[in-house]
């Protein structure tokens, strides 16, 4: 698996909007919605170092896979569509960079073989679930809270 930095910059990002949504719902006491307090993309860029022109596009595919809802204006920004507890790192990496695993640029379950390399198409099968196990169990207010899964 190779994790890019439009990856490792939509995980950042997501991150940085939960912790507004937790901060906001610590505040009001309603931890059930997703929504939060609205996060601006240039504070975004600005806090986690990323690119603004570069961050627009993933937070784009953020809220097309329907991970974040947006708001135009003055006063608008980017909220989660769920509590952190509810969105999975593999979410994101989906949203962003379409299957976990791939194979030729393929998604591993599509790489066809014969003969002697038949196998091979199992060893990728097999990585792509063990790296589906981690990142589809671990959400984002696990990382929030420092509960990563252990190497």
């Amino acid at each position: 698996m190779y994790i890019s930095a439009r990856a490792d910059y939509a995980l950042r990002a997501m991150l940085a909007v939960a912790d507004a949504a937790s901060t906001d719902a610590a505040s009001t006491g309603d931890e059930r919605s997703g929504g939060g307090e609205l996060v601006k993309a240039a504070s975004l860029a600005d806090s986690q170092d990323i690119p603004l022109s570069f961050l627009q596009g993933i937070l784009l595919d953020l809220r097309r896979a329907g991970l974040l809802h947006s708001h135009r204006g003055t006063e608008g920004g980017y909220a989660l569509t769920r509590p952190p507890a509810e969105i999975s790192v593999g979410d994101v990496l989906r949203a962003v960079g379409g299957a976990l695993t791939s194979v030729r640029g393929m998604p591993a379950d599509r790489a066809g073989y014969h003969g002697i390399a038949t196998g091979l198409r199992d060893v990728w099968l097999a990585v792509d679930g063990a790296i589906a196990l981690v990142v589809d169990r671990t959400t984002l207010a696990d990382l929030l809270a420092d509960r990563a899964p252990a190497p």
